[in-house]
């Protein structure tokens, strides 16, 4: 008879699992300050590409700066990527991006958003949820075809103001819509 047998063996691996989960927790890591430096980044290209989204910022409550996300797609398709929630330009939270999705697409593209939440119960909504998914409450921000995209177009009524930019790559169209975000620490 074996000391060792199937059951126990498993019941080792789910502990040892559930112990070293924790080693991953980001503590002593650089992920923090690499999301913020991709962040500022980020935040430097779209305010010199577009100068009026500082005047955006400004009226802000809170902009989620979402540096990288990559999405890719042959019939499934999905995105994912790593940001920071900033007040006043100073980092309170880190979030990941997550979208999932079926249709008739091929190819991978890269692109930056940031999310400028206008008032503070869209804000507060924001940081309470256990995940916030984008959906009919946010108002996109497109440039016109001089490349000028400007606060004075938008207005400050729309709780969420999403700008999507820096696109590269093979799929057309990023949108925003079903993407889930979720507080995490990198």
């Amino acid at each position: 008879m074996s000391m060792f047998s199937r059951r126990s063996f498993l019941m080792a691996a789910g502990a040892s699992t559930a112990l070293t989960a924790a080693c991953g927790n980001g503590v002593g890591s650089t992920g923090a300050s690499t999301v913020d430096a991709r962040a500022d980044s980020t935040r430097d290209y779209l305010f010199n590409r577009y100068p009026g989204t500082a005047d955006l910022e400004a009226k802000a409550q809170g902009v989620l700066w979402m540096p990288l996300i990559t999405k890719a797609g042959f019939f499934l398709g999905g995105a994912y990527g790593k940001g920071a929630l900033r007040i006043d330009n100073i980092t309170v939270d880190y979030y990941s991006a997550t979208q999932a999705n079926v249709g008739l697409q091929i190819g991978a593209q890269q692109y930056a958003h940031a999310l400028f939440f206008m008032t503070e119960d869209a804000l507060s909504t924001f940081r309470r949820s256990a995940g916030w998914s984008a959906g009919a409450d946010m108002e996109y921000a497109l440039n016109d075809k001089g490349g000028n995209l400007s606060a004075e177009t938008l207005t400050a009524l729309d709780p969420v103001i999403a700008i999507v930019f820096g696109q590269s790559g093979l799929i057309v169209g990023a949108t925003l819509e079903g993407t889930k975000y979720t507080r995490i620490i990198p």
